[in-house]
């Protein structure tokens, strides 16, 4: 197995400081902004946005997280998954625009999953979708509105994202999916191999 790192802790750090400003732009300023991580490693990424998204705007971001498990289209396949935390801010999400925020962009089929949530808790004026990593190979017509990195692989590729309140360190690193036993936490580490997004 060759594994090698795409993106250092100050790169992670670089590509969030990005898309916030590049939220705030698209969002003309931070009003009616709600960020929503999808566990587990977007609810850290989700943080970090809404704490940046708040500095360099002056005024704070409503920050959450929602849980898509029960709305996945693969329960039957892998049954044992366990529900994660689902976090709405106060204020509720209707009439605002949520910043749903991953990890790793795949499939699509999560944050098809994410959506479905997202109309069982309120309605959003309208819904971004903000990644850490795009790697492509989409089964769904879903597209990142801000990304940190687009990583073009391979299906038998292996991504794997560990971040700090998560993980031991904080790095993007890709392997050739050679071995199916590599370091690390994979994006999604329930899923098969090559992350599920």
């Amino acid at each position: 197995m060759s594994t090698r790192t795409v993106l250092s802790q100050a790169d992670i750090t670089r590509a969030l400081t990005r898309m916030a400003h590049e939220i705030l732009e698209s969002n003309k300023g931070a009003d009616g902004l709600v960020v929503l991580g999808i566990p587990t490693r977007g609810v850290v990424l989700a943080d970090r946005l809404a704490a940046s998204l708040s500095s360099i705007s002056g005024s704070p971001v409503a920050v959450g997280s929602v849980d898509v498990t029960m709305y996945r289209d693969d329960l039957r396949r892998q049954p044992t998954r366990s529900p994660g935390p689902t976090s709405v801010p106060s204020g509720g999400i209707d009439g605002k625009t949520v910043v749903l925020v991953d990890d790793v962009l795949y499939s699509g089929r999560t944050i098809r999953a994410a959506l479905d949530a997202l109309g069982s808790i309120g309605r959003p004026r309208a819904v971004r979708l903000a990644v850490l990593v795009d790697r492509g190979h989409r089964e769904l017509p879903i597209r990142a509105d801000f990304v940190g990195k687009n990583l073009p692989t391979s299906t038998v590729e292996r991504i794997f994202v560990r971040l700090h309140g998560v993980d031991d360190d904080e790095l993007v690193a890709i392997d050739d999916g050679a071995s199916t036993a590599g370091a690390g936490a994979e994006a999604d580490p329930v899923s098969s191999p090559g992350a599920s997004r």
